[in-house]
């Protein structure tokens, strides 16, 4: 183990500072790669080093990874022991913690169920035909529209009004069915006992501001550390604001024992989709003043002629923490800006590079190319799979949301709440001969008699349907059994449920194996109830995130939205389609919508070590037009500025004059056919 004073050495000045930063409120406006993950474990360190109760310390953070490698890194310098009962997570599954500590003076049932997005969104969708309204004449937002609809509302803290004239003007007309629909949706998961990510954040901010458990809830913590404030929505900011009155009353600001720090990159704020706003992190000095501000701006990732393209980018935001990156690592290449002649010609180009620097020593695994939206890299997957290059793409769909997935999970999500009726309406419809009316009918049945599982036998399933039924029961009976660990619940109920993946679906083999990570990952949960809030909490993106890191022969490179590469670095990063109305989006109207986007940029041109790639087509050509095939030109994107283009080499790629071959050559050939087929056919 090091010493206390060991690890504050390994850190530059500013990055010391915010570390043994005493009491009261904390700003660190950390930019890219500048060593946010060392200052945070640091800080908690330092924190432990001079006394504080490692139990008393609340370390809030956007994924658990971020967590477990902060407090990993922490633990080195004052001991495993003492950074383990330090309450790290998610800003949900802390919440998700506390209520289960706090349920009874909170006012929710002990064993509630946590529900993703994708099951809220069915269980929207169970409320909208209800009420019929799958039915109506003029088409009514589909669940995932009307959850998206919801959790803005609530994220955000504007009424459904705003949210629909703002966001979904399309839906402006089904206002009042929309209401109804959100009314009846939060009965219905109070009678059931069911949250979703949206509810774990209401409960504990309103926890916090009632009285008596208020006090209980932040009496626990004396130090605060908040990672990635930038992506912070109002509810997430009020939680803090109601923490730190607690924490600190009025009447003891200089209390030397509190203190809260968070941490953040103004020109990293890219999720305003998801609600979060960036008024969180440029108004913190104010909100929580009297506050310190230190900047990190000690680049340790990219050389320095990156960072003057993104200085540059940022130089044109029109509110911002100014700051300057900087680097001493050698400069290696000057950025390049390729204009291509089409979007073939840009793929190609692409290609070229990878496989020119990996026999130049850049292996697959550090190269990547990013994008602003997951349709913009087609045509290069196409010309890599052309030429075999191996690539995986980031921002598909993710593990969790795979059908066959869900439905192992109901099994066991039923036999923990057996009021969930979104499981029981899964499960039922996977056997022959019910639907979703015959479904209905059997939770109707279940509700008569008081959601006792056992009930169901006495219910008129059809003769197809019957032995599923009994061998189901069955199931849920094994399940309850005391005993049986959590790994042989799943395997029991994938005894039951293979036949039912066999008959549904096609790869079967290929499923199964996404089972066996499931099983595999559930042997080290400590019980049902926590794998399932684990997983819904903090999902795998992929099976690749359940097998663990890549082994050191596979080779691929990586192909990822900018959004999906947020956190990550490469050596080499290829950003393809920086063309205006691409990047920014044509559909980004608004000012602050326009500044969004030119973060974006900033945060793709900050995933690069050694060396940026910017690549655009001058022409896209759009298949299916009515006239036949067109073409529009396309410009680079508007954030590179002409007084930038010095940073750059310029290049381009394939044909980039506008000229088109002439048409009267081109019809020559097909008339010269036409002519000898006339001749032949007489």
């Amino acid at each position: 183990m090091h010493h206390n004073r060991d690890f504050l050495s390994s850190l530059n000045e500013n990055q010391r500072q915010a570390a043994e930063h005493g009491s009261g409120a904390l700003l660190v406006v950390a930019g890219a790669g500048t060593g946010k993950t060392k200052t945070l474990a640091a800080r908690v360190a330092a924190l432990i080093g001079r006394g504080a109760d490692p139990a008393s310390i609340l370390l809030l953070t956007f994924t658990r990874r971020a967590a477990v490698e902060m407090l990993r890194r922490a633990g080195q310098y004052v001991g495993d022991a003492a950074a383990r009962t330090v309450w790290g997570g998610t800003f949900h599954s802390i919440a998700h913690r506390l209520l289960r500590i706090h349920h009874q003076a909170i006012g929710i049932p002990g064993n509630f169920v946590c529900m993703d997005p994708a099951d809220a969104a069915d269980l929207l969708n169970l409320i909208r035909a209800d009420l019929g309204l799958d039915r109506s004449r003029v088409r009514f937002p589909q669940k995932a529209t009307l959850w998206e609809i919801y959790s803005r509302a609530i994220n955000a803290g504007q009424p459904l009004e705003r949210v629909l004239a703002e966001r979904f003007p399309w839906c402006q007309d089904h206002c009042e069915s929309i209401k109804e629909v959100v009314r009846q949706y939060a009965a219905g998961k109070a009678d059931r006992g069911l949250l979703d990510f949206d509810d774990l954040l209401l409960y504990w901010q309103q926890a916090l501001e009632a009285p008596g458990v208020g006090d209980t809830l932040a009496g626990r913590f004396r130090h605060v550390l908040v990672d990635e404030y930038q992506d912070t929505n109002p509810v997430q900011a009020s939680i803090l604001r109601a923490l730190w009155s607690r924490m600190v009353p009025p009447a003891a600001v200089n209390d030397a024992d509190a203190s809260l720090m968070v941490v953040g990159d103004d020109a990293q704020a890219i999720y305003g989709f998801r609600g979060a706003t960036v008024e969180n992190i440029l108004h913190f000095p104010e909100e929580f003043g009297p506050a310190t501000v230190i900047r990190l701006e000690q680049n340790y990732r990219s050389t320095q002629a990156i960072l003057h393209v993104a200085n540059g980018v940022m130089r044109g935001a029109s509110r911002r923490h100014a700051k300057e990156l900087w680097s001493e690592r050698p400069h290696i290449e000057k950025p390049v800006i390729v204009t291509c002649g089409d979007e073939l010609a840009q793929s190609t180009f692409i290609a070229d590079r990878i496989l020119e620097y990996r026999e130049r020593g850049v292996p697959l695994m550090e190269q990547a190319d990013l994008f602003r939206t997951a349709y913009n890299s087609a045509a290069l997957e196409i010309e890599l799979g052309r030429r075999n290059i191996p690539f995986v793409k980031w921002g598909g769909l993710r593990f969790l949301e795979a059908a066959h997935v869900k439905d192992l999970l109901a099994f066991l999500r039923l036999a923990e709440n057996p009021k969930d009726d979104l499981s029981w309406l899964r499960i039922l419809q996977l056997f022959d001969g019910i639907g979703p009316g015959r479904a209905r009918r059997a939770l109707e049945h279940l509700r008569e008699h008081g959601d006792a599982i056992s009930s169901l036998e006495s219910w008129p399933a059809p003769a197809e349907a019957r032995p599923a039924v009994c061998g189901l029961l069955e199931v849920l009976a094994e399940l309850s059994r005391p005993g049986l660990s959590l790994a042989g619940q799943i395997e029991r109920v994938r005894h039951f449920y293979r036949p039912i993946l066999e008959s549904r679906f096609d790869n079967a083999e290929m499923r199964a194996r996404d089972l066996d990570q499931l099983e595999l990952l559930a042997q080290n949960a400590p019980s049902r109830e926590a794998f399932l809030a684990d997983l819904t909490l903090d999902p795998p993106v992929s099976t690749g995130d359940l097998a663990g890191p890549p082994h050191r022969d596979e080779e691929y490179v990586v192909l990822s939205t900018i959004h999906s590469a947020k956190g990550c670095e490469w050596r080499n990063v290829y950003l393809i389609h920086a063309a205006d109305g691409v990047l920014p989006s044509d559909m980004a109207n608004g000012t602050e919508e326009l500044e969004e986007e030119r973060r974006l940029l900033y945060v793709a041109v900050t995933r690069a070590k050694d060396r940026l790639v910017i690549s655009f087509p001058l022409r896209y050509y759009h298949r299916k037009h009515p006239l036949g095939d067109r073409y529009s030109t396309a410009q680079l994107c508007r954030f590179l500025e002409p007084p930038m283009f010095e940073l750059f080499d310029r290049r381009s790629h394939g044909r980039t004059d506008l000229t088109p071959a002439p048409a009267a050559s081109a019809q020559a050939i097909p008339n010269a056919v036409h002519a000898r087929l006339q001749k032949l056919l007489g």
